[in-house]
């Protein structure tokens, strides 16, 4: 079993480096393989990788990574798939902060400072190199920060995701994975409430494994949300009548440390209803989420983010989201 002080080390490292425009071949394994959103998607080896941290270092050159919440833990299972388990595995979310200088993605510059949002999971070899990435930046906050949002109003409100209430959410101890393995059991209790619950009637769908008044920071385009009824109505009825017949074949992560966990997988659907201003395509789509989970003393869960690459959903489903040029 991995030294799980020693991997958060050198992801910490190596993620430090990557905001400072350090030499890709360095960090990623030759073979290394990087699941990154829309429009970057798999990519495999440093050359084809490097392409999406060039990017973003041509943008905010004088970037500084601030990490809001980092932990790792041992690759939980998930009879669902078949797909290789990796393990360990280090998630982070935070931002990359810096001066907005060239243009990224035809997003053009405000030449002032943007937090670009980036949830992260990876993986290292025996040699101490990123093996395997997935990688979720959220683009339309970003082009919300540059004033081009290409989507309607948020439900939820706008701005700037904050760390967990109360701090230590960066985990760089030993940690704690007796308080995690039992974080993870109520994610996945409540993932099953939830997916043996389908449709857009809530009515009668428990939220007992929430607190009343939860934060829920979803990607941009879904926005902020307080309590159950705001998550209701800002995220989850919308989200249930776009795509309800929804279903996950199996989480890449499940890790946890203490009173936080984190999951994440591609759930696929039909289009059939509205979504974020698109009208129903009747399109099949895979959309590509993460969830951060932190617990209170009572074992509820008081906050939740939702990275979702909601480009890539957008251009399954034949919309264009990025700036023409």
């Amino acid at each position: 079993m991995r030294d799980l002080e020693q991997e958060k080390a050198r992801i910490w490292a190596h993620l430090t480096d990557l905001a400072q425009g350090a030499d890709i071949a360095g960090i990623f394994a030759p073979d290394a393989e990087a699941q990154i959103a829309h429009p970057w998607g798999v990519s495999h080896g440093p050359e084809q990788i490097s392409q999406f941290y060039s990017a973003l270092t041509r943008a905010l050159p004088d970037a500084d990574w601030r990490p809001e919440i980092f932990l790792a833990g041992e690759n939980h299972p998930d009879s669902r798939t078949d797909m290789v388990r990796y393990s360990p595995l280090v998630g982070s979310f935070g931002h990359w902060q810096g001066t907005f200088s060239d243009p990224l993605l035809g997003i053009q510059p405000t030449g002032g400072v943007v937090h670009l949002r980036i949830c992260e999971v990876h993986h290292l070899n025996d040699a101490g190199q990123i093996a395997r990435s997935w990688i979720l930046p959220d683009l339309i906050d970003l082009m919300d920060q540059a004033g081009c949002n290409p989507l309607p109003p948020m439900p939820g409100a706008r701005g700037l995701w904050p760390g967990p209430k109360g701090g230590a959410g960066v985990r760089m101890g030993p940690g704690d994975p007796a308080g995690g393995a039992a974080s993870m059991a109520r994610v996945l209790d409540m993932h099953d409430n939830l997916n043996n619950n389908p449709g857009a009637d809530v009515s009668n769908l428990s939220m007992d494994h929430w607190h009343p008044h939860f934060m829920y920071y979803a990607a941009a385009g879904i926005g902020i949300c307080r309590g159950v009824e705001g998550f209701r109505q800002n995220h989850q009825i919308p989200f249930r009548i776009a795509v309800p017949d929804r279903e996950s074949r199996g989480h890449f992560v499940r890790i946890a440390d203490g009173p936080f966990a984190l999951t994440g997988g591609r759930l696929y659907a039909t289009h059939t209803g509205p979504y974020l201003g698109i009208e129903a395509t009747g399109k099949s789509v895979g959309m590509d989420v993460m969830d951060f989970y932190h617990f209170d003393e009572d074992g509820l869960i008081i906050e939740n983010w939702l990275p979702f690459d909601i480009l890539g959903m957008a251009s399954q489903l034949g919309v264009d989201l990025l700036p023409s040029g």
